[in-house]
């Protein structure tokens, strides 16, 4: 068996493995969905393992919210009697040592599935991470394909979704696996429902924190920042920071949003061959608290009984002057208003 032999690897432990409780990160994103449900319909329908999905937090967005009712996927909130139940773990899209799950009881981990980097490599029977996969989805769809399973069009949008979502409509594929097995997945998908989710109906929330995020932007050359102070939902953070890198004359993005006593990161680039993780790393002063892929890094950083509005303003303008810093940004330019409003 090989390092990567996934098949080979459930196959052999099929008995101690059932039954399995697969894990992602707390605000799952369409990628963490796709891929964990199609480990647990590789677990389950190949080798008989039986599976559950769980997440600690919410499922936020919109897109996402279609997506699991549209499909009708089998994805459930993690409840506290799961840890008894399934003695048997398995991290996907997310890893044992990352602070974006809830997870907290340590124990021994079965599996991992994930492309995204860690300063420490998990401890687990089996891991599978490929930093260069593009989405975690491409590295669960290929044991599919491989293992010659008979993929259903639910799952199959699913993925193709997945790999979309996560490669900014393949903006950032540096791998021409994630390519070929996109176009293997796109015949058996449903194009029709695929545009359903992309396209959804959105509340009016979304509008009066997309307000919020622009009133509170500032740019300075091609950098924008927006502290969003509180918000609902942590999702929203990476959400408005994707909505202000399309701006046209912008390079990176920074969002924060304070969400109980945690205040949670977002830092974007349209630039290549740069460690968007490491800057965030660097910038909220971190490495278990932020980490990333590609040109996409989120953070959150814990404050115990959270801080008095002077603490948190003062600390997110620290991490825009150090943002500032390590861009190189031009020391006779200044933060300006992203948006004026004029009357009339």
């Amino acid at each position: 068996m090989s390092a990567n032999d996934l098949s080979g690897f459930l196959e052999q432990n099929r008995e101690r493995l059932s039954p399995l409780l697969i894990v992602m990160h707390d605000v799952p994103d369409p990628d963490a969905l796709a891929s964990a449900v199609g480990l647990q319909f590789l677990v389950e329908r190949v080798h008989g393992i039986r599976a559950k999905v769980v997440y600690g937090g919410v499922i936020a967005r919109s897109e996402n919210r279609e997506m699991v009712r549209l499909l009708k996927l089998p994805v459930y909130k993690q409840r506290s009697s799961d840890e008894r139940i399934y003695p048997n773990v398995a991290f996907v899209d997310t890893q044992p040592q990352f602070e974006n799950h809830s997870l907290k009881r340590k124990r021994k981990v079965a599996i991992v599935i994930d492309q995204h980097h860690s300063e420490t490599p998990p401890s687990a029977d089996f891991t599978l991470i490929d930093e260069t996969a593009g989405a975690t989805s491409v590295l669960v769809a290929r044991e599919l394909l491989n293992a010659g399973v008979s993929v259903p069009k639910w799952l199959a949008t699913a993925m193709v979704y997945g790999i979309l979502s996560d490669t900014l409509n393949f903006y950032r594929v540096t791998n021409r696996e994630t390519v070929d097995i996109y176009f293997k997945l796109l015949p058996l998908s449903d194009v029709h429902l695929l545009a359903r989710i992309q396209n959804p109906s959105r509340p009016r929330k979304f509008f009066s924190d997309l307000a919020k995020a622009l009133v509170h932007a500032v740019i300075r050359q091609r950098v924008v920042v927006s502290h969003l102070g509180p918000i609902g939902s942590p999702e929203i953070v990476s959400q408005m920071a994707d909505v202000l890198l399309g701006a046209e004359g912008v390079d990176w993005v920074l969002c924060t949003g304070r969400h109980g006593e945690n205040l949670h990161c977002s830092l974007r680039t349209v630039r290549m061959n740069v460690s968007v993780s490491t800057i965030l790393r660097t910038i909220i002063g971190s490495k278990r608290h932020a980490g990333g892929h590609g040109q996409i890094a989120g953070g959150r950083v814990h404050f115990p009984g959270g801080m008095d509005q002077e603490r948190w303003t003062a600390y997110e303008n620290g991490m825009t002057e150090r943002l500032a810093a390590l861009l190189r940004l031009h020391s006779r330019t200044t933060f300006a208003p992203f948006i004026t409003m004029k009357a009339g």
